[in-house]
């Protein structure tokens, strides 16, 4: 956002402010001021003339300008009503250099999870893709995608889903207490780099939010299904601040994951190309690994899809 227009909201955020005054103290023109204030509204901010100058009356917006004030996180965002896949306009972004952006989309029109599964991506959910260039080495870029879940589990929690996470980065929402669960949240993370470091990592991630459960894939849910509607603005923007969180403190990122964690102590199936495991999820890694209890002993799953058995 441009900062002569981030501090006309800061400075209308307190109260009404004169456009002399406005102008006085951002040493500019009073045509400028005005100016600012009408590409403001533009922009869909809220806000009111009278007698005694300008006020910010409210922000119901969702577009870049709007994610941007008063977010607490060093994130740029790139908004859009359309875009076929957010993670695709990340790598795009990413291989021109890009760091620390946000791509935001009201609606996907060719989402997709992971092994290119289709992901129904209509506006009113949450659709957006993180652009990091974190200085680790690949094999801690799974902490990432860990930490991606941790961050999106605990907003949804915040606004009144008992959101959980099936390993690796499922936020789902149980049902019963069999293991059995409704999917929230898929995220997908991906990733260049070397041998040695990581070039740029990009989390995707896309929340139900303000949609019917009933217009969803059989066994997802909606966080309007189970807590109703959020503001989305005010949710992208506590999803960006919690995964600053976590990417910036990599050693909080397992023991937080565990705190929110459905699948351990879950039976499970975890399919991999080499083979199926079938045993009880124990523990994670301090890397983010998966270490299941199988009756041929104890085997660390690094990847692979991962299913809640029904207890024996």
């Amino acid at each position: 956002m441009n900062e002569t227009r981030r501090a006309i909201l800061a400075a209308l955020s307190d109260g009404p402010v004169s456009g002399p005054e406005l102008a006085d103290d951002l040493e500019v023109s009073r045509a400028a001021v005005w100016k600012h204030i009408e590409e403001l509204r533009d922009a869909d901010f809220e806000i009111e003339s009278s007698p005694n100058g300008y006020e910010l009356a409210g922000v119901d917006a969702y577009n870049a300008p709007a994610i941007e004030f008063g977010l607490e996180a060093p994130f740029s965002i790139e908004y859009h009503d359309t875009l076929e896949s957010t993670n695709d306009r990340a790598r795009d972004l990413a291989a021109d250099g890009a760091v620390d952006v946000a791509v935001v989309a009201d609606e996907q029109t060719g989402g997709r999870g992971r092994l290119k599964r289709e992901w129904s991506s209509p506006s009113g959910g949450i659709w957006v893709s993180i652009v990091s260039r974190p200085e680790i080495t690949p094999a801690q870029a799974p902490l990432y995608t860990l930490a991606s879940a941790v961050a999106t589990a605990t907003v949804a929690r915040e606004a009144g889903v008992d959101a959980r996470i099936k390993w690796p980065n499922d936020v789902v929402v149980p049902v019963g207490d069999d293991g059995d669960y409704r999917k929230l949240v898929g995220i997908l993370t991906e990733m260049e780099g070397e041998t040695d470091r990581v070039e740029w990592l990009i989390a995707g991630i896309g929340v139900n939010a303000n949609l019917d459960a009933d217009g969803l894939p059989e066994g997802a849910t909606s966080v309007r299904n189970e807590a109703g509607d959020v503001d989305r603005r005010t949710f992208v923007q506590r999803l960006l601040e919690e995964f600053d969180r976590y990417r910036t403190d990599l050693d909080a990122v397992v023991p937080a994951w565990c705190d929110l964690a459905l699948t351990l102590g879950q039976r499970v199936r975890v399919e991999r190309p080499s083979g199926e495991i079938v045993g009880e999820a124990v523990d994670v890694t301090e890397s983010g690994t998966l270490e299941v209890e199988t009756d041929d002993g104890r085997v660390t799953v690094s990847a692979g899809d991962c299913e809640h058995l029904r207890p024996i």
